[in-house]
C-alpha cells in the first residue's frame, strides 16, 4: 500500500495526556490527578450552557440545523457582523484545515512564528506547501514582513495571544503589518482573545474592525478556552463574504453537533461568568509569576490562561514533565517545540497548590 509522500514530513499532533491515560499508566486515582496541560477552563462551562446540553439530549436522534442560523446570529450580534461573514467548525482548527485546503498546494509557502500552534504546519504540509518560520518565538512583524517580501507566502499565520508561549501583540502593531500585506491570506488566531482583551485593551483584536479594513484576513475564535466548552469542539471564523463562501465549499454537512450549537449559543449569553473565570485565572497567575521569580526561572509574560516557564541547561523540561506526571500532575512539555520549558494551565487555587507542592518535590530532588 502506498500513501501520499507528503505524509512522510508530518508529525502526529500530540494532545495533552488525558486523565484516563494517567490512571491506567500509573495507577493513580482519578480524583487525585490534576490536569494543567490543555488550557481548559478549570471552572467549567457556564450554567446556561450546561442546561442547554441537558435540553438538547432529547433531540440527539435528529441531525443539527446545518444552517447554524441561531448560533451565527448570536455571534453576529456579539461582534457586529453579518451571518454571511461567519463559518462555524468542529473547533477553530477545522476552519484552519478548510483554509489550508482552499489556498495551499505544492507550489505555495506558509509563513509562521518559530514556535506556535502545531496544526498550522500540519495542515500546510498535508497540502504539500513549504514552511517558512521566523527566527524569534515572538511575532516580530518587521521580520515577518521581510520574510513575506522574500518568500511571497500564500498564507501567513499570526497567533495572538500565541500558543504555546502566551505572548500577545498590540492591535495597532498588527494593523500596521496588515496594511502592507494584501495578497496573502492572513489567519489571525484569537483563541485566547478573551484573556488578552481583559488584561490589556491594546491587545484586543476586533473581528468587525478586521473585516471592515482588510479583505484578506480570517479571524478565528473558539468556545474551548474561556467559554469552557472544550469537550464539545466548536469554534468559528470571521472574514469577508468571499473568503467565507469559499471555505463553505470545503465544509462537510453537519460538521458541528446540535448539542455543541445549543451550548455555544447559550454560553454567549453568559459573559459575566466568562469574565469572572478570566479574572480568577489572572489572579492565580500572580502565584506562578512569584514562583518563577523565587526559583530563578525565566517566564513569558502571558495574556492567556497558561504560563510558560523556560529552564536553563541544568534543568530538563522533559524530565520535569515526566516526574510531575508520575505524581499525578499533567503539564505540557515544550521540548518538542524546540524549547526547554513547560506550559502550565492556570488552575483553581486547589489545583495550583498541588502543582507547586509537586513541582517543589521534583526540583528539590533534581
Amino acid at each position: 500500500m502506498r500513501f501520499n509522500e507528503t505524509l512522510e514530513q508530518i508529525k502526529i499532533y500530540e494532545a495533552g495526556k488525558p486523565i484516563e491515560l494517567v490512571v491506567r499508566e500509573f495507577g493513580i486515582k482519578e480524583e487525585e490527578i490534576v490536569k494543567l496541560a490543555s488550557n481548559e477552563n478549570p471552572y467549567g462551562a457556564p450554567p446556561a450552557a450546561m442546561e442547554a446540553v441537558k435540553e438538547s439530549a432529547a433531540k440527539i436522534h435528529l441531525y443539527p440545523d446545518d444552517s447554524m442560523h441561531d448560533l451565527k446570529r448570536a455571534l453576529g450580534e456579539r461582534f457586529g457582523v453579518e451571518s454571511f461573514n461567519i463559518i462555524v467548525g468542529s473547533g477553530s482548527d477545522q476552519i484552519l484545515e478548510f483554509a489550508a485546503r482552499a489556498i495551499l498546494n505544492s507550489d505555495t509557502t506558509v509563513l509562521m512564528s518559530r514556535i506556535t500552534f502545531a496544526m498550522y504546519e500540519i495542515y500546510a504540509l498535508q497540502q504539500g506547501a513549504k514552511i517558512v518560520r521566523s527566527g524569534c518565538y515572538r511575532h516580530d512583524l518587521e521580520e515577518f514582513y521581510e520574510l513575506y517580501l522574500k518568500h511571497s507566502p500564500a498564507m501567513i499565520h499570526i497567533c495572538t495571544p500565541n500558543n504555546p508561549t502566551g505572548d500577545a501583540i498590540d492591535r495597532e502593531y498588527l494593523y500596521s503589518f496588515l496594511e502592507k500585506v494584501r495578497d496573502s491570506l492572513i489567519v489571525v488566531d484569537g483563541a485566547y482573545m478573551e484573556y488578552a482583551a481583559y488584561k490589556d485593551e491594546r491587545k484586543r483584536i476586533d473581528p468587525k474592525d478586521i473585516i471592515d479594513r482588510f479583505d484578506n484576513v480570517l479571524y478565528l475564535g473558539t468556545f474551548s478556552k474561556a467559554f469552557g466548552l472544550g469537550g464539545l469542539r466548536i469554534g468559528y471564523g470571521i472574514a469577508k463574504r468571499e473568503v467565507i463562501e469559499n471555505l463553505y465549499k470545503l465544509r462537510p454537512p453537519f460538521n458541528v453537533t446540535s448539542v455543541s450549537l445549543k451550548a455555544a449559543q447559550a454560553a454567549l449569553g453568559e459573559i459575566d461568568f466568562v469574565n469572572s473565570t478570566v479574572q480568577k485565572s489572572f489572579s492565580q497567575m500572580e502565584r506562578y509569576v512569584n514562583y518563577a521569580i523565587k526559583r530563578g526561572f525565566e517566564y513569558i509574560d502571558s495574556y492567556t490562561n497558561f504560563i510558560t516557564y523556560i529552564f536553563d541547561k541544568e534543568l530538563s523540561s522533559k524530565m520535569i514533565s515526566e516526574s510531575l506526571l508520575k505524581r499525578g500532575v499533567i503539564v505540557r512539555d515544550l521540548s518538542g517545540y524546540g524549547l526547554n520549558g513547560i506550559r502550565i494551565t492556570i488552575g483553581t487555587p486547589k489545583q495550583n497548590d498541588i502543582l507547586f507542592e509537586k513541582l517543589d518535590e521534583v526540583l528539590n530532588g533534581y
